[in-house]
């Protein structure tokens, strides 16, 4: 599978089906002993796509043709979004401590943040992906009953068109400082498209402004190989869907100074350092794609 600048997709294919994929991780790790994350909402998410292998995935059915080698990747799958899934919820969390009642998911996917977490009154969350995204999971999120916890408002529009006059029309106020997420989203970017993202969000937000993100930080390793390394662990466990050509290429910015250039306070901690704070164990693989993923938090002077 190839990315071309103007593709698109359903939460069944292409980029659409790691948002899925993310979420069977997530229902996982929501009922492992000593769970560090919380999400209800997952599993029933996943089984209203109906991708054969990642129902299976939630039921616990998913049976690896190597057993020892496949129960160890399912494992690193499941620990890891749920050490990144946990990051991000402390972002929102601590955010809204600090005052902030301003929020934006980006390529928010099958995140049910809006639903979930405990937002202080006032809280106003807006949800930007493509519409047919946007569409299924407010269905059925609606479908199992569900409510959000916050003012939700949703903004139908791909990343790669104009997003921040869609955001405005919705409602958003770039007087109030807001909450950014940019959650597993850089490497489906053209590297242009990463830079003009953080551009779109600097314009945007107000003194005071929050947001989070993460990157890789090794400059030796390329996308392919990470595509690579990424599709070959999940067709060990039996996906069938090509997960090989998703991430684009090409050299990127480094996000540290790129946001610090931007007039951003910027705060970057290795994501094994985040497995420790939750008490995960990481991988001590030198091949692992994890070893080099950086989380950012940042703050708009």
């Amino acid at each position: 599978m190839t990315r071309t600048d103007q593709d698109t997709w359903d939460l069944a294919s292409s980029v659409g089906a790691t948002a899925t994929m993310v979420a069977a991780a997530r229902a996982r790790a929501s009922v492992q002993p000593q769970a560090i994350i919380d999400d209800p909402f997952a599993a029933p998410l996943v089984r209203a796509v109906g991708v054969d292998f990642f129902v299976r995935l939630v039921d616990g059915t998913v049976v690896p043709s190597d057993a020892e080698e496949g129960e160890r990747d399912l494992q690193l799958e499941t620990d890891s979004m749920a050490v990144r899934t946990r990051f991000f919820d402390d972002f929102f969390l601590n955010a809204a401590r600090d005052g902030i009642r301003q929020s934006v998911i980006l390529a928010a996917g099958l995140d049910a943040r809006a639903y979930r977490l405990a937002w202080p009154p006032g809280s106003v969350v807006y949800e930007v992906d493509q519409p047919k995204v946007i569409e299924f999971k407010t269905t059925a999120m609606a479908d199992i009953g569900a409510s959000p916890t916050c003012d939700r408002r949703t903004v139908s529009i791909d990343l790669r068109d104009n997003w921040p006059e869609a955001l405005r029309r919705s409602g958003f106020d770039t007087s109030q400082p807001t909450a950014w997420s940019a959650e597993g989203l850089l490497m489906y970017l053209p590297p242009e498209a990463q830079d003009q993202l953080f551009d779109h969000i600097t314009a945007l937000s107000a003194p005071g402004s929050k947001l989070a993100t993460e990157f890789h930080g090794d400059t030796d390793r390329t996308m392919k190989d990470r595509a690579r390394q990424f599709h070959d662990r999940w067709a060990n466990l039996g996906c069938d869907i090509d997960l090989s050509g998703l991430f684009f290429e090409g050299e990127r910015s480094n996000v540290v100074e790129y946001l610090g250039a931007k007039g951003w306070e910027v705060t970057a901690r290795p994501r094994r350092e985040f497995f420790a704070d939750y008490g995960r164990k990481f991988p001590d693989d030198e091949e692992s794609q994890l070893r080099n993923i950086v989380a950012v938090t940042a703050a708009l002077r």
